[in-house]
């Protein structure tokens, strides 16, 4: 694992660093025992607890049914390139928090390549795209990736059932995280409609006797501050009005009677910070300042509120840019105060040029563009181009420039966080400072390190597949000692190998760091160390196969209105891509000279006479047989969910809610009537087919809205490996395999090119090839039928964990 090789920011911090510790000596005292033991805490913490992050790219802001979700993963550890991971893992969720997909990712050198295939059975509506390794759950899950996505019905235009706003609220933030009596100090507040969305809002403060001590009114997304100095004993209210006229009152944080308030003063190449104070405790009178970046201490100063040392500057021009914590502590190392602020300061980007070497808007014709990237590059580049006029785009949401520098370090939701990059307006930096105020920065928690309390590590650093269980004797008495052997199969390209695993006291076992594609097929046998007696094994499940719902911490916000025209055409075009796509999948080859006179009965059919007889044989539905089929699904209802047009398998997979035309269709186990949980705990090896049929189904009771019928394997239509006789049968999923993106190249004729060609995503690739000779790149692709302009965005981050953003249009 990556630990502390902070190499690009070390090199931005080590000049300011000798700066303010030679600044710092002229007015100020020298660090006393106890202040090392606060910064020693956060060594700790940093060298004890990498962070993690990701990113994902996609080629789209929203989608239609019927299309496909490409994404790039970046994957960041101690905010360089992670590549000692191995595991990423993406899931799409619907608005309530179920699961409708979810894949596991190989990373390799910090970068993995995903896709949602949406079939044009899925239910328009809000959707959230969430992304994470392993190591991100042992801290605040806030902090994983999170991209909220539309999905239109390309028939209908819906966009899913979005309830107009009626209600609001407004927090208050005072500045430092406290009113104290006689202390003037800045509160900010944040306005929101109850989608999440920030709202415009104007009012006032008013104190307990009803006068008015502040105005409130918004200045950039629902954000703004007033001044407010408390009086001794009073409290304050905001009585606020929102644009539809509807007013509601607001109680203020209660104000403090004694205590230490932190205010800032940003000035972009000096930040000046001020402590005001009142009736503070005599053990109060000395503290320290500590300004961190990256979880890297930056800056330190002894206050003394006897000696007037209640204020400074830090010099901030040759601090790299992001978010730096200001905290102001006591000598038992209590926080008492605290700040995050925004730096814009140096910004080791990535500069890109981008350029036509054969540009061609004609209907199918050819196009090159080339990429010239920094000649020290190496890292990874991800690239799309859509359709520029219609494929809308929001301008300000957020990419791999506001997340790695923003969004990834805060806790709250940042509404259009690429708005505060790009430019360097006063107006701009005012609202940036509203996000430093309103949004938490909890990566850590001061009081808890203090106290050596670290985050519990439940979930290890993977490095591939795990594989863990209990050896057990036929008594359930753990095994102390012995061997977990495996003959490992491998399906897809019918490899195969052999490994065992060590039986450690109390029984446990792991296999770790498997890496393979698809599904692996594992035969497994226990092992003593003396004697050949019967072993039990168990497996653990992994926290990737539960597919219970999931509460986000991110508001599932519908987004901002689109042009009805563009949309229109969108819709229209993803339609016909559609159909286009049905024909190139139905399309069937014609046989010249040769006469049928019967047909030949189909796997499927074959299969489905073996087992279903009465009214279970009826062709009105779908089949699938599952006799010669290795799926990679973990029970029925995973496996039949998006192939079967209209059916809605919603909720916890292992015990989901059905529905099919307005309706629960009834579920049949070898032609018996049965229930939702039987179906989903027979493991998949055991299912040789699998009928879904059309309401009304008259072959048992609760068929009137259709049902589903799943017959176990009979003898003969399972076969075991010769070498694996004897041993248990474990499915085990690992790496999704990628499809490759559709790019056709119309100088060489084929048949499907006959048909209409309505894409919209004309290029993609998650990681291009640079000539490390040319130090260039190049997307070669052909137009569509109708495309007349293209966008194209290439998102990149190279060895040292610096990023480059690219958006041209031609």
């Amino acid at each position: 694992m990556q630990q502390t090789s902070l190499k690009k920011l070390r090199k931005l911090l080590v000049a300011a660093l000798f700066g303010f510790c030679l600044w710092g000596a002229s007015g100020f005292a020298k660090p006393d025992d106890w202040t090392d033991r606060i910064i020693q805490a956060l060594e700790k913490f940093t060298n004890n607890y990498p962070q993690e992050k990701v990113y994902l790219h996609l080629d789209k802001d929203y989608y239609a049914a019927g299309e496909t979700i490409w994404f790039s993963g970046y994957v960041t550890l101690n905010n360089l390139p992670a590549i000692g991971a191995r595991n990423l893992y993406a899931e799409l969720r619907d608005a309530k928090g179920a699961i409708v997909q979810k894949e596991l990712l190989l990373i390799y050198d910090g970068g993995a390549a995903g896709e949602f295939t949406l079939p044009e059975s899925t239910k328009p509506g809000l959707y959230q795209l969430r992304a994470y390794t392993a190591w991100m759950l042992n801290f605040d899950t806030t902090f994983m990736f999170f991209k909220n996505i539309q999905v239109f019905d390309p028939k209908t235009g819906k966009a899913g059932d979005v309830a107009a706003p009626k209600e609001y609220s407004v927090q208050f933030f005072p500045e430092g995280g406290d009113l104290i009596t006689n202390v003037s100090s800045a509160v900010a507040f944040k306005a929101i409609d109850e989608n999440g969305y920030p709202i415009k809002v104007a009012g006032a403060v008013r104190d307990s006797k009803g006068k008015q001590v502040a105005l409130i009114e918004t200045l950039h997304d629902g954000m703004g501050s007033f001044e407010l100095k408390p009086e001794p004993g009073e409290s304050y209210k905001a009585v606020i009005t929102n644009a539809g006229g509807t007013e509601k009152s607001f109680n203020l944080p209660a104000v403090k009677p004694s205590g230490i308030a932190l205010k800032v003063y940003n000035r972009g190449s000096r930040i000046f910070y001020l402590t005001g104070f009142n009736e503070l405790d005599a053990s109060q009178n000395e503290m320290l300042l500590i300004a961190q970046m990256h979880n890297q201490v930056i800056y330190k100063a002894d206050l003394n509120v006897g000696e007037g040392k209640v204020s400074g500057l830090i010099p901030a021009q040759n601090l790299p840019s992001g978010i730096m914590q200001l905290t102001v502590f006591d000598q038992k190392g209590t926080p008492l105060s605290e700040r995050i602020v925004y730096v814009k300061g140096v910004t080791d980007s990535l500069e890109f040029f981008l350029d036509p070497q054969e540009l061609n808007k004609g209907p199918r014709q050819r196009t090159e563009l080339v990429l010239q990237v920094p000649d020290s590059m190496r890292g990874r580049i991800s690239a799309s181009i859509t359709d520029a006029d219609q494929v809308a785009f929001d301008p300000n949401a957020n990419n791999i420039v506001s997340h790695t520098f923003l969004t990834s370090d805060l806790r709250g939701y940042v509404h259009n966080p690429y708005y505060y990059f790009r430019d360097t307006s006063a107006q701009t930096a005012q609202a940036l400072d509203l996000v430093m105020m309103t949004n938490g920065w909890r990566r850590f928690s001061w009081q808890e390190i203090l106290q050596d309390k670290y985050p519990a590590i439940k979930y290890p650093y993977e490095q591939g597949v795990t594989i863990t269980g209990k050896a057990m004797t036929p008594a359930r008495q753990p095994l102390q000692a012995g061997n977990v052997n495996f003959l490992i199969k491998i399906p897809r390209d019918s490899t195969q190998s052999f490994m065992f695993a060590e039986v450690k006291p109390g029984g446990t076992f792991s296999l770790n760091n498997l890496i393979f594609g698809d599904t692996a097929w594992l035969y497994v046998s226990g092992q003593r160390d003396k004697g050949n007696r019967e072993v039990v094994v168990e497996f653990d499940r992994h926290f990737f196969d539960v597919y219970a719902a999931v509460k986000t911490p991110i508001p599932l916000l519908p987004p901002p209105p689109m042009d009805n025209r563009i949309l229109k055409n969108y819709l229209a075009t993803v339609m016909e891509g559609n159909s286009v796509n049905r024909m190139i999948t139905n399309r069937t080859i014609q046989l010249k000279t040769v006469d049928v006179n019967a047909r030949k009965p189909t796997a499927e059919q074959t299969t489905a006479s073996k087992y279903a007889s009465g009214m279970f044989s009826s062709d009105n539905g779908y089949t699938f047989d599952l006799t010669n089929e290795v799926p990679t699904q973990f029970n029925v209802f995973q496996y039949l969910q998006a192939r079967v047009p209209g059916l809605q398998i919603t909720g916890d997979i292992n015990n989901p809610s059905l529905s099919w035309r307005g309706g629960a269709p009834g579920v049949f186990l070898d032609q018996m009537p049965t229930d939702i949980q039987q179906i989903a705990n027979i493991p998949m090896a055991d299912v040789a087919l699998i009928k879904v049929f059309r309401p009304p189904f008259m072959g048992g009771f609760g068929g009137a809205n259709g049902a589903i019928a799943v017959w176990t394997r009979k003898g003969g239509d399972t076969r075991p490996d010769p070498n694996a006789k004897s041993l248990e049968l474990l499915k085990k999923g690992g790496y999704r395999i990628i499809k490759e993106f559709y790019s056709p190249d119309y100088s060489v004729k084929k048949a499907q090119h006959e048909l209409p060609d309505k894409r919209l995503t004309l290029f993609w690739s998650p990681n291009l090839v640079v000539d490390t000779i040319s130090h260039t790149t190049r997307m070669i692709f052909y137009n569509n039928d109708q495309t007349k302009n293209f966008r194209v965005v290439v998102e990149s981050m190279d060895q040292y964990g610096r990023v480059g953003r690219v958006e041209k249009y031609f």
